[in-house]
Protein backbone atom coordinates (compact mmCIF):
# COMPACT_ATOMS: atom_id res chain seq x y z
CA UNK A 1 0.00 0.00 0.00
CA UNK A 2 2.55 2.56 0.98
CA UNK A 3 4.21 1.87 -2.57
CA UNK A 4 1.17 2.64 -3.81
CA UNK A 5 1.01 5.91 -2.48
CA UNK A 6 4.12 6.80 -2.83
CA UNK A 7 4.18 6.31 -6.29
CA UNK A 8 0.81 8.34 -7.09
CA UNK A 9 2.51 10.93 -5.03
CA UNK A 10 6.04 10.75 -7.76
CA UNK A 11 3.14 10.97 -10.37
CA UNK A 12 1.21 14.21 -9.19
CA UNK A 13 3.96 16.06 -7.81
CA UNK A 14 4.88 17.42 -10.97
CA UNK A 15 1.15 18.80 -11.63
CA UNK A 16 1.15 20.88 -8.63
CA UNK A 17 4.96 22.18 -9.20
CA UNK A 18 3.89 24.10 -12.23
CA UNK A 19 4.02 27.85 -12.15
CA UNK A 20 0.95 30.01 -11.88
CA UNK A 21 -0.18 33.14 -13.63
CA UNK A 22 1.02 36.12 -11.54
CA UNK A 23 -0.72 38.48 -9.34
CA UNK A 24 -2.77 40.54 -11.20
CA UNK A 25 -3.31 39.07 -14.40
CA UNK A 26 -5.89 40.12 -16.71
CA UNK A 27 -7.06 37.45 -18.70
CA UNK A 28 -10.38 38.41 -19.25
CA UNK A 29 -9.02 41.65 -20.35
CA UNK A 30 -6.59 40.30 -22.80
CA UNK A 31 -9.26 37.50 -24.27
CA UNK A 32 -11.65 40.27 -24.54
CA UNK A 33 -8.52 42.34 -26.96
CA UNK A 34 -8.52 39.10 -28.80
CA UNK A 35 -11.91 38.68 -29.71
CA UNK A 36 -12.29 42.15 -31.14
CA UNK A 37 -9.94 42.34 -33.26
CA UNK A 38 -10.59 42.81 -36.65
CA UNK A 39 -11.60 39.43 -38.27
CA UNK A 40 -11.64 37.48 -35.15
CA UNK A 41 -13.76 34.62 -35.13
CA UNK A 42 -13.66 33.32 -32.39
CA UNK A 43 -11.00 32.14 -29.20
CA UNK A 44 -10.99 28.35 -29.25
CA UNK A 45 -8.44 27.87 -26.29
CA UNK A 46 -6.20 29.53 -23.91
CA UNK A 47 -3.11 27.94 -22.01
CA UNK A 48 -0.71 28.97 -19.18
CA UNK A 49 2.87 28.44 -20.17
CA UNK A 50 5.14 27.29 -17.61
CA UNK A 51 7.74 29.89 -19.11
CA UNK A 52 5.67 33.00 -17.76
CA UNK A 53 3.01 33.79 -20.89
CA UNK A 54 -0.82 33.02 -22.18
CA UNK A 55 -0.99 30.68 -25.05
CA UNK A 56 -3.83 31.68 -27.38
CA UNK A 57 -5.53 29.88 -30.24
CA UNK A 58 -8.44 31.35 -32.14
CA UNK A 59 -9.67 31.57 -35.61
CA UNK A 60 -10.19 34.37 -38.16
CA UNK A 61 -13.41 34.17 -39.92
CA UNK A 62 -11.97 33.09 -43.17
CA UNK A 63 -10.93 29.91 -40.65
CA UNK A 64 -7.57 30.40 -40.23
CA UNK A 65 -5.84 28.75 -37.31
CA UNK A 66 -3.99 31.53 -34.81
CA UNK A 67 -1.82 30.39 -32.15
CA UNK A 68 -0.69 33.65 -30.11
CA UNK A 69 2.00 33.93 -27.10
CA UNK A 70 0.51 36.72 -24.37
CA UNK A 71 2.76 38.20 -21.35
CA UNK A 72 0.08 38.11 -18.38
CA UNK A 73 0.61 42.09 -17.36
CA UNK A 74 1.37 43.47 -20.12
CA UNK A 75 -1.08 42.23 -22.53
CA UNK A 76 1.50 42.24 -25.53
CA UNK A 77 2.28 39.48 -27.94
CA UNK A 78 5.31 37.34 -26.85
CA UNK A 79 8.15 36.51 -29.63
Amino acid sequence: MRLIVASAFLILAPLSAQAAPPEGTKLADIIAKVEQAPGTQYVDEVDWNDRGYYEIEYFNKDGAKVEIKVDPKTGENVK
